[in-house]
């Protein structure tokens, strides 16, 4: 095989949770191209394998069509500078990890110059929008399908398409060790412990946080024993979250805030109130009991909740077809409403076994060597297999 000193590749990003299955993807790449060029948009995990990142990953996490809007001439305009770079520079690939709406209008305009595109990480074409794969199987070379049942949905629209498994089922062991993530934390093993995930993006802080807080305050004053971590996406994200408690007056000395150490305080804790969205399968690949919840933007809202072809938005639902853990979303997010829905997720020792083998059931369904099968996948679209 020839080096691959003069070998590029681009790669965008958009989020934390695109950063890490970025990275997976990249640890199967790297030892196979040591000396390629990656780069393009992403995060501190995607930098440990060498990536190059031209803007901040924080410029596109942006999330709701009204909030979205407000960043529209920004977002616009790193799009189309990259945009210029990539038809300069003839990069091997383009791969644009989730972000649909930045990537997808990317990969639009690479293909047709001649640039392969792949996608790593399937929109949520099942849930609501289905009308978006015309416009996919224009912009893609090939997808990388993280569930099962998205491949027969590519295939039979007549685009290439690999199922890879969920990256980080592998990544979380099948029975994580509750003891030791506790004692990272300086947490008692007695302890009974809430954790608190109110989103990375700055648009899901301003509409959860308060909201999310006040449940768990209401919990507390429940129960003299709990203790509550926050966990926060980076020190930009906690200092956003801060002042917001600090506007609302919310404070207790028995929350505790920590930065860019989710799957600790997942694996701590006994419950979890999370946001909707991916953290929602990290932490039923944790086994944990939870609660989703999620507000936006009111307008957004409107918009939004008459668009999806399933009842349900939390991707363990999703998977199980069937409500298996609460969604309380938009104006059902009360302080009251989510506190009760927690202390069931607490206390109810039934449940709790119960979910922690239908969860265990959905690990095992995700299981896959997926930086091996996505870089061999990348490798194969390049004509370096």
């Amino acid at each position: 095989m020839a080096s691959s000193a003069d070998l590029k590749i681009a790669m965008v990003a958009g989020e934390s949770s695109g950063d890490l299955l970025a990275s997976r993807l990249l640890s199967g790449l790297r030892p196979r191209l040591p000396e390629a060029e990656f780069y393009g948009i992403g995060g501190a995990r995607m930098a440990q394998y060498g990536f190059n990142s031209l803007w901040p990953m924080e410029k596109l996490s942006v999330r709701g069509l009204f909030e979205v809007l407000a960043h529209y001439r920004e977002i616009k305009g790193i799009q189309n500078s990259l945009r210029d770079r990539l038809l300069a520079d003839r990069p091997a690939a383009f791969i644009g990890v989730d972000a649909p709406d930045f990537n997808f209008g990317l990969e639009a305009q690479l293909r047709p110059a001649g640039i392969p595109t792949m996608h790593f990480i399937s929109p949520s074409i099942w849930a609501w929008r289905g009308g978006r794969i015309k416009k996919i199987a224009k912009a893609v070379s090939h997808m990388l399908v993280v569930f099962p049942f998205e491949e027969d949905i590519y295939r039979q629209a007549g685009i290439p398409v690999t199922y890879v498994g969920y990256p980080l089922a592998e990544v979380i062991p099948m029975a994580p060790d509750v003891a030791a993530a506790r004692q990272s934390l300086g947490l008692s093993a007695e302890a009974k412990i809430l954790t608190v995930m109110p989103g990375s993006r700055m648009s899901e802080l301003k509409y959860n946080s308060v909201a999310f807080v006040q449940a768990a305050q209401l919990l507390l004053q429940r129960e003299p024993d709990l203790h509550v971590i926050i966990a926060m996406a980076g020190s930009r994200q906690r200092a956003y979250f801060e002042s917001l408690l600090n506007e609302a007056g919310l404070k207790d000395v028995r929350i505790q805030i920590i930065d860019g150490n989710s799957h600790t305080a997942i694996a701590a804790a006994d419950a979890v109130l999370v946001a909707s969205g991916t953290a929602t399968l990290e932490v039923a690949l944790f086994k944990k009991p939870m609660v989703i919840g999620y507000k936006m933007m009111r307008a957004s809202w409107a918009v939004l909740r008459h668009m999806g072809y399933q009842p349900w938005v939390g991707l363990p639902n999703i998977l199980a077809r069937e409500f298996l853990v609460p969604e309380l979303l938009q104006d059902a997010a009360t302080p009251q409403r989510l506190a009760h829905a927690v202390w069931t997720q607490l206390t109810d020792e039934n449940l709790r076994r119960t979910l922690q083998q239908r969860f265990t059931e959905m690990h095992q369904s995700l299981l896959r060597d997926t930086a091996r099968a996505s870089a061999e996948a990348v490798l194969k679209l390049i004509g370096r297999t």
